[in-house]
């Protein structure tokens, strides 16, 4: 199932998105006994602006997820999942624009595959994330590289509004332990790597984070990024592409 949220009346709404069509819901899926139950004559999809397929209280990131992508920043394999968090003010869609900051000089992509949360959970043993995680989506950790090695803390680099597209829909029937995860600048392949290869699984990933905070139906966790990260540039279109989930594609300008 290919869950989308979408602009209707000049409201949010849910649907489930079936080719160009979208099959509306009665509201969101932990708003209908964590069944979605639809509602309403579908909807064009091309007539409607589609939005995040998420609107997190908190998103959580893995940093060095892929031993590649630490060892190409120099730096050191995790002992265990390193989390910082992305405010839910950078979120944009799919088809929308990630805008660079004068306070940066270098911006970089970092493809993800992300994990939407369905329901109130804390404590989450690891052989249970599938009780809690809804589905997954693409998403782009973008990042103000000069900002991240000098500030100390991450809110700043990790943090400009549009910094973290979403999107296009949440994909709740695929196994997230094996996919490819793919970025493209302008058509060209800049990152490839597999889900596989992670450090900390997805299990791994929702025990350690539900450990310390709760999660709330819609938060996002990133998972990291494979090696492969690079600038970015205004005129520029970033894509993520993986496999079994869809393609997010924004495009760069300046703010």
């Amino acid at each position: 199932m290919r869950l989308v949220r979408f602009e209707k009346d000049g409201k949010a709404a849910w649907g489930i998105a079936e080719g160009d069509a979208i099959a509306p819901l009665a509201g969101a899926p932990w708003e209908t006994g964590g069944t979605p139950k639809r509602a309403g004559a579908t909807v064009d999809r091309r007539s409607v602006a589609l939005l995040p397929p998420a609107a997190p209280s908190k998103i959580l990131c893995i940093g060095r997820n892929y031993k590649a992508h630490a060892a190409e920043l120099g730096n050191e394999v995790p002992k265990e999942p390193l989390v910082f968090l992305k405010p839910p003010s950078c979120v944009i869609p799919h088809g929308g624009t990630v805008r660079l900051p004068k306070e940066s000089a270098r911006v970089e992509h970092e493809g993800e595959l992300a994990l939407v949360i369905g329901r109130r959970a804390r404590r989450v043993p690891k052989e249970s994330w599938r009780d809690v995680v809804l589905g997954v989506t693409c998403s782009l950790d973008v990042t103000a590289r000069d900002l991240q090695k000098t500030d100390g803390q991450w809110w700043r680099a990790k943090g400009f509004d549009t910094f973290g597209p979403l999107g296009p829909a949440i994909e709740t029937d695929v196994d997230p332990s094996d996919l490819t995860v793919e970025t493209f600048v302008d058509g060209v392949k800049k990152q490839s790597g597999r889900t596989a290869d992670m450090i900390f699984d997805v299990g791994t990933l929702v025990a350690f984070t539900s450990a310390a905070m709760t999660l709330e139906p819609g938060d996002v966790i990133l998972t990291g990024t494979p090696e492969g990260v690079g600038p970015i540039a205004a005129g520029q279109t970033v894509e993520v592409r993986i496999s079994g989930v869809g393609t997010l594609a924004v495009k760069v300008e300046k703010e």
